[in-house]
């Protein structure tokens, strides 16, 4: 697609530090000393200061952003700073957003840079979102990225979204009112709305603090992009990072999403009902390696989300053999990850449905785990 137009229009001029600091985006084609100016104009909000929050804050400042608005209402702990490099030791107990804030002035000593110690929610999204011109959604909770993007969506304002879990990670740009020419992409349209608190924390599985940097870093360039209208940011394409296996690859959202309104689904009441009959389907749990411990369903697979975001075709075909012809259902632990995997698996070539409510709604007998 071609750019998009510029979200600002350009500040009149840069005051001479800040010319002298930012003289090698000048010269670089097609961001230019025009693209700086705008970089300038723009304020960029950014909801959590933590693994994704601190490279981002840390990149923008760096890029010469105006105005940055870093909300966080949590401290700093010594677990932290394995991935959420704003912060150091001596900062430990004290709130995120005030060495957020120490670092981005650091950096850049002209940036106007807006704490906010406080939680994001529904109730205080939109007041807290409004004034900025783009979003970063760096929060550790479902329940917090619902509300950002019901917020944005609401305000209008394209939402920068990325995700680590583990060695795995996602960025994407969502946007309910962008400009002529370009379709409107949401939250809901890669995830279902009401699935909060499926993803595991990262208390749980792990993160692996470099590629927070790495995601972080890439969310940062997409609002250099959009503040500036060049490149072609990830507006309608998700960008899905194995960070084991050093591999990335596109997944074309709004063809998902098409795809995905078609598609039939299982509630967990009816999964169980077509289990007891004679073509009972295969059920694989892509849940991660911590979670099927306690049990999954009897005969289910094992063949966490990791697993095919990695290598849906050789998935699909090892799946597809399993089943023998048999329909396939895909369960996770609240239908957020199994909708994901059904959709990788479709574009595969096979078909799939996920099951609404996960293990969360699952009230049948648990069996041992079996890996495919």
């Amino acid at each position: 697609m071609s750019p998009l137009p510029p979200l600002v229009e350009p500040v009149a001029a840069l005051t001479p530090d800040e010319r002298a600091r930012t003289a090698r985006h000048h010269v670089l084609v097609p961001l230019g000393e025009l693209g700086q100016r705008r970089l300038a104009a723009a304020h960029v909000a950014i909801v959590g200061a933590g693994g994704l929050g601190s490279p981002a804050v840390l990149a923008l400042a760096a890029a010469g952003v105006g105005t940055l608005t870093v909300i966080d209402d949590d401290v700093v702990e010594l677990s932290n700073l394995q991935r959420q490099l704003m912060h150091r030791v001596a900062d430990v107990g004290a709130a995120k957003v005030d060495s957020a804030a120490r670092a981005a002035r650091d950096l850049a000593p002209e940036a106007r840079v807006h704490t906010v110690r406080e939680r994001l929610t529904p109730g205080n999204a939109e007041r807290l979102l409004s004034g900025a011109d783009i979003v970063l959604d760096g929060s550790d909770t479902f329940d917090t990225r619902e509300a950002v993007a019901a917020a944005t969506e609401r305000l209008g304002l394209p939402l920068v979204w990325g995700t680590v879990q583990g060695f795995d990670a996602q960025v994407t740009v969502f946007w309910s009112a962008p400009p002529v020419g370009a379709g409107p992409v949401r939250l809901a349209d890669l995830y279902p709305t009401g699935s909060a608190g499926d993803v595991p924390t990262c208390a749980e599985v792990g993160v692996l603090g470099s590629l927070c940097l790495q995601v972080g870093a890439l969310m940062a360039t997409q609002a250099i992009q959009l503040i500036a209208g060049i490149g072609d940011p990830l507006l309608g394409r998700v960008l899905v990072i194995d960070g084991l296996h050093t591999r990335q690859r596109e997944v074309p959202l709004r063809a998902s999403r098409a795809a995905a309104a078609s598609r039939p689904r299982f509630r967990a009441s009816d999964l169980a009902a077509a289990l007891s009959e004679g073509d009972a389907p295969l059920v694989v749990d892509v849940r991660e390696d911590v979670e099927v411990r306690e049990g999954m369903i009897a005969g289910a697979l094992h063949v966490p989300l990791g697993e095919i975001r990695t290598a849906p075709d050789a998935v699909a075909r090892r799946v597809a053999a399993t089943a023998g012809g048999r329909r396939v259902a895909v369960v996770c632990k609240g239908g957020v990850r199994s909708a994901e995997a059904v959709a990788l698996l479709a574009a595969a070539g096979l078909d799939a449905v996920s099951v609404d409510g996960g293990m969360l709604a699952w009230t049948g007998p648990l069996a041992q785990p079996v890996t495919a």
